[in-house]
């Protein structure tokens, strides 16, 4: 697999020049973490449909509930189910939603693994068999070469007893999801205000460049994984995570508890500087995934940090 990245994924242009002769699709996240920024689902989708090609997105951290990428022009939606639609941390699964509305058989040339035969699956053409038009009624080619080749081969098979968890998990997602959101946003507004805070990243916020898409794709809310920049640096985010009580310090993101991490320290130090800047990690960032805890104690918890961070 090839991968060509996008130099600016707020522009429609820079989606285009990224596009070479064997491009097979765009790939993006509907909320993008850590920085929370947002993706114009319609109009990428324009770019990959005037071209010939799905759009593909992963929509983890808004989840259906905030954002449903296939009303907006999303041909395929992934999940990591591990996260808000399980909740609680404690199943690893996956998600691959399909539209049915990209045809396949339109671009014989580009997806031939579509469009010919088959001879591990008796000869068949998905394209043709399940695709639009097919006897089915849907189309189903993508979902069912998922099924019948990649599950097979690959082994991606969800353990029966992470499957109940995700089951009851998404029971209480609304609700989850809910309390999620108000609390990230209490937090997200209380920060913009702290003496020992640079900056602020969360798309609901009027200050968010982003904030314009969130109203339009996630009028709820955009999710609660915000992050914001802490003054000192590097060693000030040391020391605001190290005094964390409530919060968890983990990588992880989307549970009912509360998680924090200072990336340039942990997930990203193994990128140069230079490196940990172009993925949007300064040294003083700080990612909070916001849980259900109360808004009072969590609130009590950052400034916990804060203070040691002096």
């Amino acid at each position: 697999i090839e991968v060509t990245f996008v130099d600016n994924p707020d522009d429609p242009e820079s989606w285009k020049k990224a596009i070479r002769p064997n491009t097979k699709a765009f790939f993006g996240e509907t909320i993008a973490n850590p920085k929370n920024d947002l993706l114009d689902i319609e109009a990428v989708a324009k770019v990959a449909h005037d071209y010939g090609v799905p759009l593909i997105v992963d929509n983890t951290v808004a989840t259906p509930y905030l954002i449903r990428p296939i009303e907006f022009g999303a041909d395929v939606v992934i999940h990591s189910a591990t996260k808000f639609l399980s909740g609680h941390g404690n199943a690893v699964v996956g998600a691959i939603v399909d539209s049915g509305k990209f045809d396949y058989a339109k671009y014989p040339d580009r997806f031939k693994n579509f469009n010919t035969a088959d001879p591990s699956y008796h000869g068949l053409v998905y394209a043709q068999a399940l695709g639009v038009g097919s006897p089915f009624g849907a189309n189903l080619a993508y979902i069912f070469k998922i099924r019948l080749t990649l599950l097979r081969d690959i082994g991606a098979a969800v353990a029966p007893f992470n499957a109940w968890l995700l089951a009851q998990g998404l029971e209480t997602l609304s609700l989850r999801i809910e309390r999620h959101v108000e609390n990230a946003l209490a937090v997200a507004t209380w920060l913009e205000k702290h003496p020992q805070v640079e900056k602020v990243n969360y798309a609901s916020l009027a200050s968010s460049p982003w904030n314009g898409l969130a109203k339009k794709y996630a009028p709820q809310g955009s999710g609660s994984v915000l992050s914001f920049e802490i003054k000192g640096g590097i060693e000030a985010g040391k020391k605001f995570i190290e005094a964390l009580d409530i919060f968890s310090h983990v990588a992880n993101i989307g549970d009912v508890r509360s998680l924090a991490i200072h990336p340039a320290s942990t997930t990203h130090s193994q990128l140069t500087p230079a490196e940990q800047l172009t993925a949007g990690v300064t040294p003083g960032l700080i990612r909070l995934s916001l849980g259900l805890e109360n808004i009072n104690d969590i609130k009590a918890d950052i400034e916990r940090g804060f203070a040691a961070a002096k």
